[in-house]
Order: C-alpha cells, then structure tokens, then sequence
C-alpha cells in the first residue's frame, strides 16, 4: 500500500537539513492528533501496536518499541520485529546487546538503538542523570555510537546527554539521532506526549516541556465524576432512580394475566 510518510531512505537524505518532530504516544487519540497536527515521527511501543494504531498514526513514521526483558534472545526480538513489520512498523527500537541490533540488521530491519540515559542500565551510569559530562563519559558514549553505527542501526535515541556532546555526535555520525534532552542539534526532539499535554504530575524531567494543561482538565473531570456518582449513590439510596422512565412497562392485561397464572 502506498503511503506518504517518511522512510529510512528519507531520514537519511534530510539529515541536517531539516529537524524532526517526534512523540512517545499511547492511544489512538494521541496518534491521530499527532498525525492530523502533522507530528514526522512516532514511538509506540509494542504493547500498544495494533493495525487500529496503525491507522490512527497516519502519515508518521512509527518507530515500534521492543520490550527489553519481554525479549531476550536475537530470535525473540527478530520474531516480534517482523509480526509487528507486517502490521506497518517503519523502524524498531531495540535495547538488546549490539549483537543482536546485528541479528536484526542483518535481515533488513531497521533498528533505533539507545544511548547517554538508557533506563534500563542506569545503574551502570550512576541512575537517572546526564551521560557523558566528562571527557571520558563523552567518549565512552561516542564508543557506543561506533558500534551502533557498525551493527547497522540506523539511529539511536540519544537521551540526556550534553548539547556540545550531541553536536559533535550529528557532526560525525550518519546515524538518525533522537534527541530526548540532548539539545539542539539531535536530528529529531523527541518528547513524551504526556508531558507535551501537561498530564504528567510530580518530578519533570529538566527537556520536558508543556503546551497544554491537561492535569488540570483531568482534574476538573474527576471532579464532575465524584459528584456524578455521589448524585447517583443519593438517588438509589432515596428511591429516586430508577425513575418510570427507566424501567420496561408491561400492559396492565398482561400483568393481570400473569398475576392469576402465578396464583
């Protein structure tokens, strides 16, 4: 089927000529606002991939997100790579070992690997801060991006890393970088939705940053929610509902009827 969207092929030719939009999003409404708002890119993770999200995402780019930890071996993420092909995946983040990023390569898959702030190592990086604000983190991180560029990636998710880091990075790479906290010159910003609709309560990260206010909405929503159901609490308690016109009404003949059948 033919598509408007964006490829791999295009991501490629536009590097550092143009920056990319991209959204973490969870639900079709999200997809479909962020397609109709004319977002480039998408990341939905595979637990919330279905041929509906497909659809709801439109003319953007997906990167499909494989669960580290769902999958373990290189024939794991390979199988859920192609089921989830099939259903319009255009990339596939991958968080395994840069062997078997290889493995998924090898067979013409695009992946997006991850590097600076990987959640899923962080102990190894000190916890949840900036990568690579010293010299040796630096090129520490610029190790990975070797590799990743040798296992065939064709991007990575460059997550809460210094701006001069990640400039020198887009200078030097031919990797698609995701920026997520990584400063101006990452090929694509890549936020979460949640925080871009204002949803996310407590501790924001320091890149976030809202365009709506959607907690205060939910809020005012459950609200009107408590008090719905309070209202209805009060009206079972008090016999006000059901009201005759919620109930099934019967002939008066045909309850006379029953009546003596029943005697």
């Amino acid at each position: 089927m033919r598509h408007a969207r964006l490829t791999v092929a295009d991501l490629r030719a536009l590097k550092g000529r143009r920056k990319f939009s991209m959204l973490y999003v969870e639900t079709e409404d999200e997809a479909r606002a962020a397609a109709e708002a004319g977002i480039d890119m998408l990341s939905i993770v595979e637990t919330f991939w279905t041929p509906a999200m497909r659809a709801a995402a439109g003319d953007c780019f997906v990167q499909v997100g494989l669960l580290y930890g769902h999958h373990v071996t290189a024939e794991d993420y390979l199988r859920a790579a192609h089921r989830h092909l099939r259903t319009g995946g255009d990339s596939f983040y991958c968080a395994g070992s840069f062997d078997t990023i290889a493995r998924l390569t090898d067979e013409g898959i695009p992946v997006i690997g991850h590097a600076g702030l990987v959640p899923s190592r962080a102990t190894w990086t000190g916890g949840f801060k900036a990568v690579g604000k010293t010299a040796e983190t630096a090129l520490a991180l610029f190790d990975d991006i070797r590799r990743f560029e040798e296992a065939g990636a064709i991007g990575v998710e460059l997550e809460v890393v210094p701006d001069r880091v990640a400039s020198e990075i887009a200078r030097r790479s031919p990797l698609i970088l995701l920026g997520m906290g990584a400063g101006p010159h990452a090929d694509a910003q890549y936020l979460f939705a949640e925080d871009v609709l204002g949803c996310t309560r407590g501790h924001k990260p320091r890149h976030a940053r809202g365009y709506a206010d959607f907690a205060s909405e939910y809020a005012r929503l459950q609200q009107m929610r408590v008090a719905a159901f309070a209202a209805f609490r009060d009206e079972v308690q008090v016999g006000a509902y059901p009201a005759p016109q919620h109930v099934v009404a019967m002939a008066d003949e045909e309850y006379e009827r029953l009546l003596a059948a029943l005697t």
